[in-house]
Formats: structure tokens, C-alpha cells, sequence
């Protein structure tokens, strides 16, 4: 196997991890996001330090999406593939910022709540504001910065044509689309977790899934295979 269709096959499973371990996660930490008195009440830390180490993965998948894409991606277009390295950099820390805040609940509640002389209203009021971070990484993450993201790489894969137009298409209305909900949301139009808020999102899951989808079956098109940007060695003459 070529190193570029190694670096599809790994790319497309890459992007798989990163949509299914993001819904995990979210609906592992539900316990913590939907009670607002969790900080005080009985639990459920288990579940909400699974989704800990699901968000955990999800942070490496991120990453690793644009560390084995860049060589392909950089063959086209440098800089580019330097800004969508950076941009997945910058996904994954705002992600771990709100991994740490959901955690901060949970050893807040394990090791203040139900204690002699623990003040419960302030203890309330803190495990508010720790997930009122979670759900601005939410925000900035998995919507503004990930909107930007598919931007920029499906600008490249339409212009190199490494993928099918329609799903570099996608790609590019899904980034859009999310970016402008996100936006809304920005301004209180209407919830991130909403059926307006769900159907903006849609078309940058069907970009990811498809573009994973099609980089593990089929890899990067043949026509524009970056093993055709490379030199060419012509044989020296004794």
C-alpha cells in the first residue's frame, strides 16, 4: 500500500472515530449538562468520566486527521494545509478546555458536596459555571471552528480535485451552514442542542462521513493522486 492511500485509509477511520466518539461523549455527559443541582446530588461519575476519556480519544482523532493529511494536502497548497493543521490544533484544545471543566464537577462533587459546613447554593452556582464553559467550547468547537475547518479543507479538495466534486460540495455548504448556526445561537435565535440547530449540523456530518467513507474505499482520486505532483528522476547519462 502507497503512503497516500495509507494516508486516505487512516484519515477516512480518523474521521469516523472523531463522529462517533463526539456523540458519545456528549450524550455520556448528559447527567452533568441536564441536572444543575449534579454538583450536590448523588451522581453519576462513572458515565460522566467515560465521556471524559471518549472526548479524550475524540481530542487525538482531531489531530490526527490533519497530521496525516497534511503531506497529501501540502502538495497542493502550503499554506492551506499549515491552516488546517492550526485549525484542528485550536479545535482540539477548545475541546479539552471543556473536557476539564465537565471533570471540575465531578471532583467538586466528590470531594465538597455532602461535607460538614459545605455551603451547597455556592457549590450550585460553581458546577453552573463549569458548564456554562463546557457549553461554550461546545459552541466554539464543534460548531465555529470546525465550520472553518471543512471550509478550508474542502476549498482544497475541490480545487485539487483529490475528492469528488459533490462531496467537496458538501464540505463547503456544511462549513458554511454550520457557522451561520452557530452564529444564531451566538445570539440566543434559538438553542445548540434544538431541531433547527440539528439540521444545521447535518450537512457537515454527511461531509465528514462521506469523505471517510470515500478515502477508506476508494482514496484520494487517481487523476489528481499527489504521487503525480512528485518529480520526476530522469535517469542519468553515463
Amino acid at each position: 500500500m502507497s503512503s497516500t492511500r495509507t494516508a486516505a485509509v487512516a484519515a477516512g477511520v480518523l474521521f469516523l472515530i472523531t463522529e462517533v466518539t463526539a456523540m458519545a461523549g456528549l450524550a455520556l455527559y448528559q447527567p452533568v449538562l441536564s441536572d444543575a443541582e449534579y454538583v450536590v446530588g448523588a451522581g453519576a461519575d462513572g458515565r460522566v468520566l467515560m465521556g471524559g476519556l471518549v472526548e479524550l480519544i475524540l481530542v487525538v482523532a482531531v489531530i490526527g486527521t490533519a497530521v496525516v493529511l497534511y503531506p497529501v494536502l501540502a502538495r497542493h497548497d502550503h499554506g492551506v494545509a499549515i491552516g488546517y493543521v492550526c485549525g484542528r490544533l485550536l479545535e482540539a484544545a477548545v475541546i479539552t478546555v471543556g473536557i476539564i471543566s465537565v471533570l471540575s464537577v465531578v471532583t467538586l462533587r466528590q470531594d465538597l458536596a455532602g461535607t460538614a459546613g459545605q455551603d451547597n447554593p455556592a457549590l450550585v452556582t460553581v458546577g453552573k459555571s463549569l458548564v456554562a464553559i463546557h457549553d461554550w467550547t461546545f459552541l466554539l468547537g464543534p460548531n465555529f471552528i470546525l465550520g472553518a475547518n471543512s471550509l478550508l479543507l474542502a476549498s482544497l479538495m475541490h480545487r485539487s480535485r483529490l475528492v469528488p466534486r459533490l462531496i467537496a460540495v458538501i464540505g463547503l455548504a456544511g462549513g458554511a451552514l454550520i457557522c451561520v448556526s452557530a452564529t444564531a445561537v451566538l445570539f440566543g435565535l434559538y438553542d445548540q442542542i434544538s431541531v433547527w440547530g440539528s439540521i444545521a449540523a447535518l450537512p457537515v456530518f454527511v461531509w465528514e462521513v462521506s469523505l471517510a467513507v470515500y478515502l477508506i474505499v476508494k482514496g484520494f482520486m487517481p487523476s489528481r493522486d499527489t504521487s503525480a505532483a512528485e518529480p520526476r528522476t530522469e535517469p542519468s547519462v553515463a
